[in-house]
């Protein structure tokens, strides 16, 4: 196998619980996004961007309709004779199996397949990140610093630092001390989650961890921590674009919102940097003569005879004739019936609305009790389900 000067390791495993019944039969990256896409298209397509051809794609929880998207890699430009994307579920020997326990445990389980490449460098990404990113220009810094460790950091508002970990970095960039979820951040560099290693650095701290059974076989909470008290040379890259975790119900609704308006802050349309999908062959989208569309992102296949205000349509999208759809996504082949009204919503993939239904209407004392903490002021319905003509669905509820 000809040796590799980079390799990529997606870590795409996670079961996505705060993300609730849209992650109930697929994984977290492989969650519809942006009209035509899935989470997963992001970090696969900033690969290709950046001339990284070697992908392994470890996956784990509700793996087949992710498995199934990947394929051969071809929509990516994946499918290649000395390399492309590879799907790298937990590691199985004889009669015994063992899954994933945590992020460098997933890549500890992996060290053969990295090893036949021989690598000079490892980049670590997690698979439900919005973004788009120059991994090169990342990897030149990691060279320039001759860094053991680069960690791509965002700068984040100070009062939202607490939430993330937090690198401290001196002038030159060198972290001299990491703090996890600190209670009184001393920095606002916040880790993204995007890890590039010198792999021969990088394989004895994964022995060493895995032979530890008191470690979270974690990189946050122990590679990393290790790694500095030894000395090592971790350095902090600095990234300023669009980036997004869309790991909840909320940042996946406000990810897609930031795709339209009069200035988007996000933008699909990039000649410089296409974003690959593998999305099926859809007719034209149709606006009736009596419909009403405005500051929305309308994909392929969509029909739409009603009025549409600031939502994202996935491909397929059926919208009737007098219906009402406000700050919304409506996701895959979902169908929306004539006269019903759609408030600030998540409609799931297949889902219909029947005619005259209100999805997220106001909140009324005779609606009880129900949990909004994975919702907040966004009602969602799940995959599939049909919601009866004429039925009132209050803001916030979830509909399995």
């Amino acid at each position: 196998m000809p040796k590799k000067k980079i390799i990529a390791m997606l870590l795409a495993g996670g079961q996505g619980s705060r993300l609730g019944v849209l992650t109930k039969s697929m994984a977290k990256p492989a969650v519809p996004f942006g009209g035509k896409y899935r989470i997963i298209d992001f970090p696969l397509s900033n690969c290709v961007n950046s001339d990284i051809d070697t992908v392994g794609v470890l996956t784990q929880y509700e793996p087949l309709a992710l498995n199934s998207y990947l394929g051969s890699g071809q929509p990516w430009d994946l499918d290649r004779m000395n390399g492309g994307v590879f799907v790298l579920p937990p590691y199985v020997s004889g009669s015994e199996g063992q899954w994933y326990s945590g992020t460098a445990n997933a890549i500890y389980q992996n060290i053969q397949f990295i090893d036949q490449y021989d690598p000079e460098y490892v980049l670590i990404l997690s698979g439900d990140h919005i973004y788009k990113m120059d991994y090169s220009k990342m990897l030149k810094f990691h060279e320039k610093k001759q860094a053991d460790a680069t960690i791509a950091v965002l700068t984040v508002p100070m009062e939202e630092a607490s939430r993330f970990g937090i690198m401290n970095a001196d002038e030159d960039d060198r972290i001299i001390d990491f703090e996890e979820k600190p209670k009184v951040p001393k920095s606002n560099k916040a880790s993204m989650g995007i890890y590039i290693f010198n792999w021969r650095t990088l394989r004895p701290y994964l022995v060493s961890d895995e032979a530890d059974k008191s470690s979270d076989h974690d990189f946050g909470k122990n590679i990393i921590p290790k790694l500095l008290s030894d000395g090592a040379g971790l350095y902090a890259w600095s990234f300023s674009g669009y980036w997004k975790d869309v790991g909840t119900i909320g940042s996946l609704w406000e990810a897609n919102m930031d795709l339209i308006g009069k200035t988007p802050e996000f933008k699909l349309a990039d000649k410089d940097w296409r974003i690959y999908s593998k999305s099926n062959a859809m007719p034209p989208h149709y606006i009736g003569a009596d419909a009403k569309v405005k500051d929305c992102l309308v994909s392929e296949g969509c029909v739409v005879y009603g009025t549409v205000e600031k939502s994202v349509l996935f491909t397929g999208a059926h919208i009737g004739k007098n219906a009402l759809v406000r700050d919304s996504i409506v996701m895959p082949n979902a169908e929306i019936g004539d006269g019903a009204v759609i408030e600030k919503a998540i409609i799931g993939e297949g889902a219909v609305i029947g005619p005259n239904a209100k999805i997220g209407d106001e909140r009324l004392p005779e609606d009880g009790d129900y949990d909004t903490k994975l919702t907040g002021d966004i009602t969602l319905v799940a995959n599939t389900v049909t919601v009866p003509a004429e039925k009132r669905i209050p803001v916030g509820m979830i509909v399995k």
